[in-house]
């Protein structure tokens, strides 16, 4: 039995998409493929599939996860290209590499988001920016399914800046009500995968709390990468041991 693991994108209006639905749509394309999976034993067998943090709701991801277990051999590349095939527009496969070993999860340990802030100003994003990052606790009120739930977000959060020089880049940019004539902060940061999870509207929302911050328009976050934190606070790629095995 053979493990792969891929790694896609969510693009574009997909990002409104669930992971359920998402989830749904790549078992159809992997049965569309004629990929040879694997499947769990039982009453009601399922193909052997493996999510690795799903990106929340509303939220695009240039860098998301996912193992499959094959009873054939595949080669990767020849999987890429079938998958991606299939798939609609906005998820797009862009690597898929034969496991190593170990697992995938315990390479992951903090996320990097670029969140635009249409009708933002750089400067003023980046006092509150500071702001955020001279707190030792910014506590945020979250809506969950039991009710109201307070989150400390600042322990979460590794790294915070402005960027600057940066261009608006969504793929959906002037079809959503946005104005792209008005300026446009651009926030990079680093966020630990704790429990609970602290998203990307927990950061904005501390923002709100530091330095009383709220965007004209809702921003947009995408999640450009995934992987442990290295001595820089920078992510180490969750797939290069599986690249440097195949070499």
């Amino acid at each position: 039995m053979q493990k792969l693991r891929l790694r896609y994108a969510k693009r574009g209006r997909l990002r409104f998409t669930s992971h359920r639905d998402i989830a749904r749509t790549f078992e159809r394309a992997l049965r569309r493929a004629g990929v040879p999976m694997a499947y769990s034993q039982g009453f009601s067998p399922h193909p052997k599939v493996s999510w690795v943090g799903a990106a929340p709701t509303g939220v695009a991801s240039e860098a998301e996860y996912v193992e499959v277990q094959v009873v054939d051999a595949v080669d990767p590349e020849a999987l890429r290209t079938a998958l991606d095939a299939v798939l609609p527009p906005g998820l797009d496969v862009l690597e898929v590499v034969q496991s190593a070993g170990g697992t995938l999860p315990e390479r992951i340990e903090a996320s990097a988001w670029r969140v635009e802030l249409p009708g933002v100003s750089p400067e003023e994003l980046t006092e509150a920016v500071s702001a955020l990052i001279a707190a030792e606790s910014v506590e945020v009120e979250r809506l969950t399914k039991d009710g109201k739930k307070i989150v400390d977000v600042r322990p979460a959060i590794v790294s915070a800046q402005v960027e600057t020089g940066a261009e608006v880049h969504s793929s959906d940019a002037g079809h959503d009500g946005r104005d792209l004539s008005q300026p446009c902060g651009i926030l990079m940061t680093v966020v630990r995968q704790t429990t609970p999870t602290v998203r990307p509207d927990d950061v904005l929302s501390a923002l709100r709390v530091v330095a009383d911050l709220v965007p004209p328009v809702p921003a947009k976050a995408t999640r450009m990468a995934q992987g442990r934190l290295d001595d820089e606070g920078g992510l180490v790629d969750p797939l290069a041991l599986d690249r440097a095995a195949e070499v």
